[in-house]
């Protein structure tokens, strides 16, 4: 897709943007930039987000940069209010940050790690809308887009923290879209398929065979295409759409 002829879409809108130093959540934060939005990103490795938002505030782009855990409702906190005292609004929301946990079966996995995965995944989101939205209704408009996972839908074996997490931010993106759907804020969801991001570094090469063969197309997901479609969902051009979860699973989704 040629982003260039799309310049301008978010001129004036700011963002904010989880997990954002690398993957995932990098690429979409250069796709918003691309189009005119002005950043927050937010990120637990402050040396890497520092080197991310230099990169894409070289090209023009005003960012913010909060280093911390999105499982504390502190770092919502902070990001918004940089949002809100630095260019007066909050227009999206990408709700990015996430992790895989450890491989294995559930009887082989510890409560803590059910713990660990659910503050990222689950309470990052919760946090960062619960602060978000109050600032978005203030001008009654607002994108929020979560990245959930084909794995919240289906269930991988061996990543049960993972796939209930993220069938979670599913039904906590049904439920926000619900409550939200008669103001102008809209809430989605993507669930992609494997895509090849530092996340899969926790993973046994076999578990991330095992996701691949999955897929019909018969490739990992590109950051790229994921991107795309979050900065649709994220724009003004997205206004029937709430409370959805729209798949990029290279032909793996069956409902």
């Amino acid at each position: 897709m040629d982003s260039g002829a799309l310049m301008g879409r978010f001129d004036g809108q700011v963002a904010i943007v989880t997990g954002a130093a690398t993957g995932i959540g990098y690429g979409i934060a250069k796709r918003l930039a691309s189009e005119g939005a002005n950043l927050v990103m937010v990120d637990l490795n402050g040396s890497m987000g520092e080197q991310s938002a230099s990169e894409i505030a070289a090209r023009g782009t005003e960012t913010r940069l909060v280093v911390g855990d999105v499982g504390e409702s502190s770092t919502a906190d902070e990001a918004v209010r940089q949002a809100v005292d630095t260019w007066g609004r909050l227009d999206i929301l990408i709700n990015n940050a996430g992790i895989t946990g450890v491989d294995g079966n559930i009887w082989e996995t510890p409560v803590e790690e059910l713990d660990r995965v659910y503050r990222v995944n689950l309470r990052g989101v919760f946090s960062f809308c619960h602060a978000a939205i109050p600032a978005m209704l203030e001008r009654d408009y607002g994108r929020v887009v979560n990245i959930a996972s084909i794995a919240g839908k289906e269930g991988n074996p061996r990543m049960v923290p993972y796939s209930a997490t993220k069938a979670a931010v599913i039904g906590l993106t049904k439920s926000v879209g619900k409550e939200l759907a008669k103001t102008g804020v809209r809430v989605n969801c993507v669930a992609p398929a494997v895509v090849h991001t530092r996340l899969l570094d926790e993973l046994t090469p076999e578990q991330i065979q095992y996701m691949v063969d999955r897929i019909p197309i018969g490739r990992t997901g590109d950051i790229s295409e994921i991107a795309a479609l979050v900065a649709w969902l994220a724009s003004e051009e997205c206004s029937f759409s709430t409370g959805a979860v729209f798949d990029i699973s290279g032909g793996r989704a069956t409902y």
